[in-house]
């Protein structure tokens, strides 16, 4: 069976895309798309990706009308907490370590719910099921 290599964009309605693109250029390292096709778009490091359909009332959203919300993968999640904080971006990091990793949560600009993960257990160590280890 063909399967999907990874997610290709993540599209997204907002009040101004140029500023809400800068905010997560400068604080979250993801590059805007390019201006052309001769530039490259945002390379991002292989690893763990869930998707996960949801009911509507679950808590993850945090607000009722919000219908998705994106986690990303970082290295080192205290660093990228105290560098948010530094810029002046309200993170709450969750107390409770999970088998699989660690979480903090923010909100970009337009308020849209954000999630960072830092990978533990089996995430961690690179294990792809059905490949054997990277």
């Amino acid at each position: 069976m063909e399967r999907v290599t990874g997610i290709g964009g993540f599209f997204f309605r907002a009040a101004d895309p140029a500023r809400l693109g800068r905010w997560y250029a400068e604080h979250l390292g993801v590059d805007p798309p390019p201006e052309s096709y001769d530039d490259p778009s945002w390379w991002q490091q292989g690893g763990p990706t869930v998707l996960a359909p949801m009911t509507a009332d679950s808590p993850h959203f945090g607000r009722p009308e919000q219908s998705w919300s994106i986690n990303f993968r970082v290295d080192d999640l205290d660093a990228m907490v105290t560098q948010l904080r530094a810029a002046g971006v309200d993170v709450a990091v969750e107390a409770d370590r999970y088998p699989n990793g660690r979480f903090a949560n923010l909100a970009d600009p337009d308020g849209n719910p954000i999630q960072l993960w830092e990978p533990a257990g089996v995430d961690a160590r690179g294990h792809r099921p059905g490949r054997g280890h990277r």
